[in-house]
């Protein structure tokens, strides 16, 4: 009879491919909506955390790829 302990439960292997196009489509995903909200906020809004319009247009251009 085995007897299984926790640490031998556990899964020591390094993500895979799949997890880490995951990843990567997420990260993705989540640059291009930050882009499109901050490319919709109010003058006002982007004063008060002291960015420029010029600053959101060079953010928002950036293809999602790119950091």
């Amino acid at each position: 009879m085995s007897t299984y302990t926790h640490e031998s439960m556990i899964n020591h292997h390094e993500p895979g491919l799949l997890a880490q196009l995951a990843e990567t489509l997420h990260v993705w995903r989540q640059r291009y909506r930050s882009r499109r909200e901050l490319a919709s906020w109010s003058e006002r809004e982007l004063h008060d955390i002291g960015i420029s319009w010029s600053d959101v247009a060079y953010e928002a251009e950036k293809p999602f790829w790119r950091a």
